[in-house]
């Protein structure tokens, strides 16, 4: 019988199934994406500024936010990146939006 443990990276501990916090948020990742398309205009900049607004609420130090608005056949494509400067505001982030 082959010990699971062993097949898995995480630090994991066989008594309670916990892994290492280390392990999710390891910082690799400090990126959050979002794409949508909107029937005007004006509905991508809202959106856009709320998106924007919810990164301020996270960051603690100033979040990197690369947007584009462009038109396309069926409306308005936004596009934005935001770059936050540790995993876990990145994923607290993405927590507030669903």
């Amino acid at each position: 019988m082959t010990d699971s443990l062993n097949k898995c990276k995480a630090n994991e501990t066989a008594a309670c199934c916990c892994v290492d916090v280390g392990t999710i948020i390891d910082n690799e990742d400090c990126s959050a994406e979002y794409e949508c398309v909107f029937a005007t205009e004006s509905e991508a900049q809202q959106k856009l500024a709320s998106l924007t607004q919810a990164a301020k609420d996270v960051e603690t130090e100033p979040c990197q936010i690369e947007s584009n608005i462009e038109k396309i056949n069926d409306g308005f494509k936004l596009t934005v990146k935001f770059t936050f400067c540790c995993g876990a505001e990145s994923m607290i982030f993405q927590l507030k939006l669903r």
